[in-house]
């Protein structure tokens, strides 16, 4: 019998790590057996250990007092666009020590999500956090934006917030929140007003009106692979791995090269990558040997490197190599758009597209799938919109193909970098059905509801009682719609 499998989390806050810690962390990993390793959707380390390694892998990390979790993810990571800053186009004020001095300021371990980023850069997500963090126009002041734990209820704070204050403000919001769930955690109508009263009464912190809302553009993801050129005479360097896992070896080596090329800070970014910065021209060569040695592929199509997935999570892994398969045989343009996988529920992704799993088989046994997307195919926007349900996961592809086809009729002229708004279709290309208004699962009558017994062609109305088959959800929670017909293949 094969050892159990334990996950290890690794937090690397603000997505930076040194090369020196990051080698100390993979040496004890490697002893005990362990040959990979993950970046995560939130910027940490992550591997697996067998069972008979673990004890003595705890002893060795608490001889070197790294901060694990295990089996668990009680201690979210503090998420960062630093890896951006000057080599993706950034703001005129937030620079490094802004960042560092922000991470700095946690003293404590957060357990809600808090994300930091720039304005101006597309790399990683504004609204995956709890806290939600976006730099203003004005130097050293930020919008928060808080989604509400096990919600897509969003608040914007009514106020910038200035860069000092954010661990301490994002501490008093947690503690809040945790200690007053009934009204504030996994809630239906949650009162922000309520929460900024009650921050407001309890500390001092600075206040200043924005000029200006904050405005959702398009979104672009860039290029995040590869050799790039940027400043006068250096090169920054993205890796991306089909499967997710990086062997430890290789890490290794990169670590020993940063270190004898005095590369101090190494990044991960919200795709699963690692990007190394500050590389000096003259330094290339070494970074493409080792490339060659361990024969690092680092020019992937640019639809494969748009997708988001759940963290150690094979099955999504194998659909998006499919999917991506499919893409390449149809030689399918997928600009701006990117994707994601969902196969647990509560999962929170970032994706223009949200491919879905449903609490659901077909007559065949088949698994289901939903595909959804934004509403103005912006991925940092919360509202989703079905396009197809009730798909199998040999239909996803063709689902995916007919989506893309209805984005570009639909923005065709259009830029990417303006805020898209959808154009009216006429009235006949729609059709009436009824969808959750708690995780947007469509009910339509054409198909019923098989796992359910509800034959097609059942009106909703003439439904006695009904439960959403994805969240529980009851009859009256279910509000009339209206989609396009193209949504079913």
């Amino acid at each position: 019998m094969e050892n159990q499998q334990h996950i290890i989390k690794i937090n690397l806050p603000g997505g930076i790590v040194s090369p020196g810690d990051l080698n100390e962390i993979l040496t004890i990993a490697q002893k005990h057996h362990v040959s990979t390793v993950r970046f995560g959707n939130r910027q940490q380390l992550l591997f697996t250990v067998d069972k008979s390694q673990l004890e003595d892998l705890q002893d060795s990390f608490l001889v070197a007092d790294v901060d694990y979790e295990l089996d668990e993810d009680r201690y979210a990571n503090i998420v960062s666009s630093y890896v951006t800053e000057e080599v993706l186009y950034t703001s005129n004020w937030l620079r490094e020590g802004v960042y560092k001095d922000i991470l700095n300021g946690f003293t404590y371990k957060p357990e809600l999500k808090i994300n930091l980023v720039d304005y101006y850069q597309n790399l990683i997500p504004f609204f995956t956090g709890n806290f939600n963090f976006i730099s203003s126009e004005k130097s050293n002041f930020w919008y928060l934006y808080i989604r509400f734990p096990k919600t897509n209820s969003m608040y914007c704070w009514p106020s910038l917030v200035y860069s000092e204050d954010i661990p301490l403000i994002s501490k008093a919001l947690e503690k809040i929140i945790l200690t007053e769930k009934d009204t504030f955690y996994n809630q239906q109508n949650i009162d922000g007003i309520l929460l900024f009263e009650k921050i407001d009464a309890a500390n001092q912190f600075l206040h200043q009106p924005y000029e200006n809302p904050l405005v959702h553009t398009g979104f672009q993801l860039p290029y995040y692979e590869g050799f790039n050129k940027y400043g006068n005479n250096k090169l920054w360097l993205g890796i991306y791995r089909r499967n997710e896992t990086f062997s430890i070896p290789f890490l290794k080596e990169i670590c020993t090269l940063c270190l004898n090329t005095r590369i101090g800070q190494l990044y991960t970014t919200a795709w699963k990558s690692l990007v190394v910065k500050s590389i000096n021209l003259e330094d290339r060569k070494y970074w493409s040997t080792l490339l060659n040695k361990y024969r690092i592929n680092v020019r992937h199509a640019a639809n494969e490197l748009n997708w988001q997935l759940e963290d150690i999570c094979q099955e999504a892994i194998d659909i998006k190599l499919e999917l991506v398969k499919h893409f390449e045989e149809a030689d399918l343009r997928t600009y701006p758009l990117c994707f994601a996988i969902k196969t647990k529920a509560n999962t929170g992704l970032f994706g223009s597209v949200i491919i879905r799993k449903r609490n659901a088989v077909s007559k065949f046994g088949e698994a289901l799938f939903e595909v959804l997307h934004t509403h103005n195919f912006n991925p940092n926007a919360k509202e989703y919109v079905t396009f197809a349900m009730s798909v199998s996961r040999q239909q996803l592809g063709e689902s995916l193909i007919a989506l893309c086809d209805y984005f570009y009729d639909l923005h065709v002229g259009e830029s990417p970098e303006v805020e898209i708004k959808p154009k009216a279709k006429p009235a006949e290309t729609f059709i009436n059905v009824h969808q959750c208004k708690n995780c947007f699962t469509i009910y339509d009558e054409r198909f019923g509801d098989l796992a359910q017994n509800i034959a097609p062609n059942t009106p909703f109305e003439s439904l006695e009682s009904y439960i959403c088959p994805t969240c529980d959800a009851p009859k009256q929670d279910f509000v009339a719609i209206e989609m396009p017909k193209v949504a079913y293949l």
